[in-house]
C-alpha cells in the first residue's frame, strides 16, 4: 500500500524491481498504444453529493428523510446491492452513499491510556507508544461480551486490532509528526526518529457503542501498542536458525518489532494475523558489505530480497546514535563472528512475516509464524475450515513480478480449537508446521501449486544453494523462481468467499507489463493469460505503460479441497475507465458507477456476502480520489474466454467473469484528497462497519508543513474532528440510517 499506481516516490518500493529470474509467460503480444484520456466520451457524472462540515459524516442526501426502505430482509446473503451508487469527487471530503452516516472515531495520535494528554496535532506531540500510530491499514473485529470476555457475536462492543503501516514523508523526515517538518538531511535527531519508530506497527482499541453512538475507550485494559521496537517471538521452522541469529538473538528466537504492517487476517481460532510488506527499505545496508560478506550467498538473498550494497534507508533511522536500537537498521556484516551474533548482518531475515496476535491478552507477545514464507506480505485469507481436513493459507507478495503463495497446514481442523484458552498455542498447532507452495497459472484456465521443498528445487538452479526447509522459509522467493512460479502484477490483499470457498487476489498494477519489453531489461513481461493487459494509459498529459489499473483474479481449488495442487482461475474484474475501449482495457463493461482503478484491500462480509473492493491508485487520480465499491460476485466459470488482439499476429487468451450488473457491482464511497481507503472491519451483524481513510494529504509538500492553507488535504479537522490542520489517518464508522445491515 502507499504507492500510487507502482512508482511511489518511496525508498521502500525499491524491491519491485528485484524478480530478474526468466520464469516462463504463456503468451506475447504487441503494442497496444491506448490513450485512456483520448476514449474518453463525456465529462465526468455531477449527482449532487454532502460536504461533511462535521464529525457526524452524512452521505449523499443523508438525513431520515432521505433514508431508502430496506429491499432485503435482515438476514442471509444479498442477491442485489441496495443503495445508489456514488459518483466519482475530487473533493477533500468521505462521500458516501445516501441513507449512510459515517463518524471519525480513531486517529493518529489519539491517546489510548487515560493519563495520555490529548492530541495537538502540531508536530509537539510525544508519547506515541500510548497513541494511535500513522497510516491506518488493514484491521479485524474481535467481539467483546459485556462482561468483557471474548464473543462471537456481540456487535456493540469489541476490539480492533489494526496495522500502521508507515507514515507520510518527503525526504527522510515524516514531516507532519515534527513541528518544523525534521530534518531532511542525515544524521537525523534521536527524537525525531524515536517518534517515527513509535508510529509504526499495531494497535488494539477498545470500540464501544452507547446508544446509538460509537467511540473508542482511552482508558479500556484491552487497549494496546505495539512498535518497531517491541519483542516478538519467532515460531515455526525457522526458529532459532542461523539465519535468524543477531546480537540481539544470539539464539535467533526472537527479533524486535513488525513492521510496515499493511495487509490482516483472522484466523479460524479468534487470533489476528498481520502481514509485514515493505520492510526491506527501512534498512540501509553500505557499501563494501559484499566483500565484507565474502559474496557468499546471503548477497543473492539481499538483492532479491531489494538491498543491494549501497542502498539507502528510507529514515535514515541508523543514523540517530550508536545505541543498539539505531545500529540494528545497519544490515551489514560489522563484526567478526562466523554466526553474525556480534552485528546485525542478518537482522533483515526477522522481518517479512504473518505475525500472529492474541488481541484479548495485551500481555501476550506476537509470534512471527515463519511457516508461512518470507516476502511482502499483504494479507492472509484462510480455506472455509471444516472439520477434519487441513487449513489453507493464502497470500499474495505485493511487488512487481512476484508471485500468488498459499500454506497448508499438516494438523487438520477440529472444531473444539473454535474457541481455544490458549490462541498463540493454536497458532503454532496449525501455523508452524505445513506445506508452503507458490501458484503456476496455465493458458487454458487452469493452475498449479508447486510445493517449495530442496526436493522441487531443479539441479539446473544455481542462483541460490538452499542450505534447508527453513532456508526455503526465509528466501522463497528465490525458491519460487527456481520452480518456475509465474510473475504475477502485484498481488496485493486476497479474500475467501464465504459460501463458495472461491479466493479473490486483487492485482493492483503493474508498470513493468509491457507488450515490448525494453532489451535487456531482466523486470519487464510481456502478458500473459492471468495478466493480460498491457497499454498505455494517459493520467493528464503524463503516460503510464503497462498495467495500470489492475484486475481481480479467483482461484476455484480442485474438488473444493484446501489442499488441493491444481485449479481452475479466471478474472473476476478488470479495473479501467468507463469510457476506454472495451476490446483491450475495459474488459468488464464497466459503466461509470463501477469504474475504478488499482484494486487493493478486498474483503467480504459475511453478514451479507458483499466483496469490498477498495483502491490505492494514482492512475485516474486526476478524475477521482481512491474509492470503495461493493460487489456480489458469481463463480470461477460464469463468463467466458476472451482474445485481446493486441496485433494481427499476435493475442492472448484468457478468462473473464461474468460481467456485473447495477444491481451488481457499484460505487458506495469515495475519501478525501491524496488518500487510500484500506482495511474493513464488520460488526457480526452487518450493521457497523469500520474503514480506514490512510494519508489524506500526502502530496504536502514538506516546506509547507507550517502553512495549512498549503496542505493537499485538511480531512478530518475539516470534518470537526480533533485539534489541528494537519491531516491524520483515521477510521471511520459506517451505519445505515435506518439500523439495517450495510449494503443491503
Amino acid at each position: 500500500m502507499n504507492k500510487p499506481v507502482d512508482l511511489s516516490h518511496l525508498a521502500a518500493r525499491a524491491e519491485e524491481d528485484s524478480n530478474t529470474s526468466d520464469n516462463p509467460h504463456f503468451a506475447t503480444v504487441l503494442d497496444a498504444r491506448l490513450s485512456r484520456r483520448g476514449l474518453l466520451r463525456g465529462s465526468v457524472g455531477t449527482a449532487a453529493t454532502a460536504l461533511f462540515g462535521s464529525v457526524a459524516l452524512a452521505g449523499c442526501g443523508g438525513g431520515d428523510d432521505d433514508t431508502p426502505a430496506p429491499t432485503t430482509p435482515d438476514a442471509g446473503a444479498l442477491s442485489k446491492l441496495g443503495f445508489t451508487a456514488v459518483p466519482k469527487s475530487l473533493e477533500d471530503k468521505v462521500t458516501l452513499a445516501a441513507g449512510y452516516t459515517a463518524t471519525v472515531v480513531y486517529a493518529l495520535g489519539d491517546p489510548l491510556t487515560a493519563t495520555t494528554a490529548a492530541y495537538k496535532n502540531d508536530g509537539t506531540d510525544t508519547d506515541y507508544g500510548n497513541r494511535a500510530g500513522d497510516h491506518h491499514d488493514g484491521m479485524e473485529w474481535f467481539s467483546l461480551g459485556s462482561d468483557g470476555s471474548a464473543s462471537t457475536t456481540a456487535s456493540d462492543r469489541g476490539l480492533i486490532a489494526m496495522n500502521h503501516e508507515a507514515t507520510t514523508d518527503e525526504t527522510l523526515s515524516s514531516f507532519f509528526l515534527h513541528a518544523d517538518g525534521g530534518t531532511k538531511t542525515l544524521p537525523r535527531p534521536a527524537t525525531e526518529v524515536d517518534k517515527e519508530t513509535a508510529i509504526h506497527g499495531v494497535s488494539v482499541v477498545e470500540m464501544k457503542k452507547t446508544g446509538s453512538t460509537w467511540a473508542y475507550v482511552q482508558n479500556s485494559a484491552f487497549n494496546r501498542r505495539v512498535t518497531a521496537l517491541s519483542e516478538v517471538d519467532i515460531g515455526g521452522p525457522a526458529k532459532g536458525h542461523a539465519l535468524l541469529k543477531t546480537k540481539y538473538s544470539i539464539d535467533g528466537t526472537r527479533t524486535r518489532g513488525t513492521l510496515n504492517n499493511c495487509g490482516t487476517g483472522k484466523t479460524p481460532w479468534g487470533s489476528f494475523l498481520t502481514g509485514e510488506e515493505n520492510w526491506f527499505g527501512y534498512f540501509t545496508r553500505p557499501a563494501g558489505d559484499d566483500l565484507a560478506r565474502g559474496n557468499d550467498k546471503s548477497v543473492v538473498a539481499l538483492k532479491r530480497y531489494g538491498r543491494a550494497e549501497g542502498a539507502a534507508s528510507r529514515h535514515g533511522w541508523e543514523s540517530a546514535g550508536t545505541a543498539d536500537i539505531y545500529a540494528r537498521w545497519i544490515n551489514a556484516k560489522t563484526g567478526t563472528s562466523a554466526d553474525g551474533t556480534d552485528d546485525y548482518r542478518n537482522e533483515m531475515n526477522g522481518m517479512g512475516y504473518i505475525v500472529e496476535m492474541d488481541p484479548y491478552k495485551p500481555t501476550s507477545r506476537m509470534v512471527k509464524r515463519t511457516g508461512l514464507g518470507r516476502f511482502a506480505h499483504e494479507s492472509a485469507a484462510f480455506s472455509l475450515p471444516k472439520a477434519g481436513e487441513k487449513l489453507a493459507v493464502y497470500m499474495g507478495d505485493d511487488a512487481r513480478n512476484e508471485y500468488i503463495y498459499k500454506f497448508v497446514s499438516d494438523t487438520a481442523w477440529s472444531a473444539a480449537d473454535a474457541n481455544p484458552t490458549d490462541r498463540l498455542a493454536t497458532g503454532a498447532k496449525y501455523l508452524d508446521s505445513g506445506k508452503l507452495y507458490v501458484a503456476k497459472f496455465a493458458a487454458d484456465g487452469t493452475g498449479q501449486w508447486i510445493e517449495l521443498n530442496k526436493a522441487a528445487i531443479p539441479s539446473t538452479y544455481t542462483a541460490y544453494a538452499f542450505a534447508d526447509e527453513a532456508d526455503i522459509r526465509v528466501n522463497c522467493r528465490l525458491a519460487a523462481d527456481a520452480v518456475g512460479a509465474t510473475k504475477m502484477d502485484r498481488p496485493e490483499w486476497c479474500a475467501t468467499h464465504p459460501t463458495s470457498g472461491e479466493i479473490y487476489f486483487t492485482l493492483t498494477n503493474n508498470s513493468n507489463r509491457r507488450v515490448a519489453p525494453t532489451t535487456g531489461s531482466a523486470t519487464q513481461l510481456q502478458p500473459d493469460s492471468a495478466n493480460p493487459r498491457a497499454y498505455t494509459d494517459m493520467k493528464g498529459t503524463t503516460a503510464q505503460q503497462g498495467n495500470p489499473n489492475g484486475h481481480i483474479l479467483r482461484v476455484k481449488e480442485a474438488a473444493g479441497s484446501a489442499a488441493a495442487t491444481t485449479f481452475t482461475w479466471d478474472i473476476y474484474l478488470f479495473g479501467a475507465q468507463a469510457d476506454a475501449d472495451t476490446g483491450l482495457v475495459n474488459l468488464s463493461s464497466l459503466t461509470a458507477d463501477q469504474d475504478f482503478s488499482s484494486p487493493d484491500g478486498l474483503v467480504f462480509s459475511k453478514a451479507t456476502g458483499i466483496c469490498w473492493i477498495q483502491t490505492d491508485d494514482g492512475a485516474y487520480t486526476d478524475v477521482t480520489n481512491c474509492m470503495m465499491l461493493a460487489g456480489i460476485p458469481g463463480t470461477v466459470g460464469d463468463g467466458a474466454k476472451k482474445t485481446l488482439p493486441h496485433s494481427s499476429a499476435l493475442s492472448v487468451d484468457t478468462f473473464i467473469g461474468k460481467a456485473p450488473t447495477a444491481d451488481t457491482l457499484k460505487r458506495f464511497l469515495v475519501g478525501p484528497k491524496d488518500c487510500e481507503i484500506t482495511g474493513l472491519a464488520e460488526t457480526p451483524d452487518g450493521k457497523t462497519m469500520f474503514i480506514n481513510i490512510q494519508h489524506p494529504g500526502e502530496g504536502t509538500k514538506m516546506a509547507d508543513v507550517a502553512d495549512p492553507t498549503k496542505y493537499t488535504s485538511q480531512w478530518p479537522s475539516n470534518a470537526g474532528y480533533g485539534a489541528g490542520k494537519r491531516p491524520r489517518s483515521a477510521t471511520i464508522v459506517i451505519t445505515k440510517n435506518d439500523g439495517g445491515r450495510i449494503g443491503s
